[in-house]
């Protein structure tokens, strides 16, 4: 026994899709700047989801 459950995949796949979903959602960002935010997600790391919330929008509005 000791295999990769049903359960467990699901876990995880929503887990690594969390961010990205929470991003789109966001009213903080928008355009390039949103599509830009979720590409670092996936490609450089998950954890680029912390600096979005600690850093985004990086440009003000004027």
């Amino acid at each position: 026994m000791g295999g990769v459950s049903l359960v467990d995949t699901l876990l995880t796949l929503f887990i690594w899709i969390l961010p990205i979903w929470i991003i789109a959602k966001s009213d903080k960002t928008q355009g390039g700047e949103k599509v830009a935010w979720i590409l670092a997600v996936i490609f450089v790391s998950w954890f680029a989801w912390v600096f979005y919330f600690l850093l985004a929008p990086l440009k003000s509005e004027r």
